[in-house]
């Protein structure tokens, strides 16, 4: 294992900060396929031809469509190839993927063109952890994700802003422009920085007997599958989010010049926990801080939707309390992610693989859900969130043998 204090760790061979900033934006580019749109989606659903407005949210559905059904076997390729090349493939496809978004002139071609560039930005997902894994475990691979997600959670606070820059001076193709570019300049450092992590002796070939093998010990490992499935929920929650929030802003509130502000203070919020989460985790332990922040987000969500239900909801309280619910979520996620990673690193790529698909299409699907229940109000919203919050609670109790704030077996 790498320390986090090793200016050059002999694995991924760059300085400690160079290789976090590196990681945080293969993860940005995930972000920023889906964020730097939201302002766009009024204009893109018309020119697709899109009459239903709940229907743009297929815009963004599509996409973590790709993203977490790739996922599945980015893993097994990287434990047989190494991390590197398959990483290279990915970024690869999500670059031409953005180029062919920019040119659709079909909601049936962009939808293929999203699902494409979902498939390609998969490959940075698992790698991220993989790669991550490959160098540090526990507590300093906890710490290490905390800092990727503190650059990578600036993507949020600046995405949506950043299309809506685009709209002021070129058309919403443009944004897949963009996209085409910073994918191109990540896959440029890539290879010009980053050496391979996977030790060779952790090469596993693509057999059947294998494969199986790995998967099995994936999904039969008790705090690795219940860190898995919470985490879904909560995604649930947070994608339920990201698909209305643009109808929230316009339909609810009549304030869209306050969408992109409101948008980047909530996710503020997000990168601050992430921060405080790098600085306290160490000292604390994952378990009581995620275990205390899913607590609090189960209250402030469930306080949201009862705001919501009796009719007293504004602008303001919607920001504050969906500021607060993410400050909760950024202690929640990295957590669980490393909490689900940690008791399986001689099989990391295909448990980032499973874990990734699971965690994705599973919020993917709950947040469309939750989106398509989208009714002029932001109830069906904040009832989603709480529910989702409670299911993920259950989850946890029952990995950790009824449990919270100290393992059910001496793991961490």
């Amino acid at each position: 294992m790498t320390d986090a204090s090793n200016p050059a760790g002999p694995r991924h061979g760059m300085r400690f900060r160079s290789f976090v900033t590196l990681m945080a934006a293969l993860m940005a580019a995930n972000a920023l396929a889906i964020d730097s749109m939201l302002p766009a989606l009024p204009q893109m659903a018309e020119a697709l031809g899109l009459v239903e407005a709940n229907e743009r949210q297929w815009i963004i559905t599509s996409y973590l469509l790709g993203f977490g059904g790739a996922q599945i076997v980015y893993g097994t390729l990287s434990d047989r190839y190494g991390r590197r090349p398959v990483l290279l493939f990915g970024l690869t496809v999500y670059v031409a993927a953005s180029v062919a978004a920019a040119f659709a002139g079909s909601f049936e071609a962009m939808m293929a063109a999203r699902v494409l560039q979902g498939v390609g930005a998969a490959a940075s997902r698992v790698l991220v952890v993989s790669i991550v894994r490959d160098c540090y475990s526990g507590r300093d691979m906890a710490r290490v994700m905390s800092l990727a997600m503190i650059v990578f959670l600036a993507v949020p606070i600046l995405a949506p802003s950043i299309g809506q820059a685009i709209l002021w001076v070129a058309p919403w193709r443009w944004i897949f422009g963009v996209l085409t570019i910073f994918g191109a300049l990540v896959m440029l450092w890539v290879v010009l920085s980053l050496r391979e992590t996977q030790s060779p002796e952790d090469r596993r070939p693509i057999e059947l007997a294998t494969v199986v093998a790995a998967f099995r010990t994936t999904l039969t490992t008790r705090l690795a599958v219940g860190y898995m499935l919470a985490m879904a929920f909560v995604l649930g929650g947070l994608f339920g989010f990201i698909n209305s929030a643009q109808q929230v802003f316009v339909d609810v509130f009549h304030a869209p010049e306050w969408f992109t502000t409101i948008f980047a203070l909530i996710a503020m919020f997000m990168a601050a926990a992430s921060l405080l989460n790098a600085r306290i985790v160490g000292r604390l332990g994952m378990r009581r801080v995620s275990h205390g922040a899913l607590l609090a987000y189960i209250g402030l969500t469930g306080a949201h939707a009862l705001v919501a239900w009796w009719g007293y909801e504004s602008l303001w309280s919607f920001a504050a309390f969906q500021a607060a619910a993410m400050f909760c979520f950024g202690l929640v996620a990295p957590n669980f992610g490393a909490m689900a990673m940690d008791p399986l690193g001689h099989v990391a790529g295909t448990a980032s693989s499973v874990q990734g698909f699971v965690t994705t299409i599973g919020g993917a699907l709950l947040g469309f859900y939750i989106g398509q229940h989208f009714d002029g109000t932001v109830v069906p919203l904040t009832l989603g969130f709480a529910f989702c919050g409670v299911v993920a609670l259950a989850i946890v109790l029952i990995a950790e043998k009824g449990r919270l704030f100290r393992p059910a077996a001496k793991r961490s």
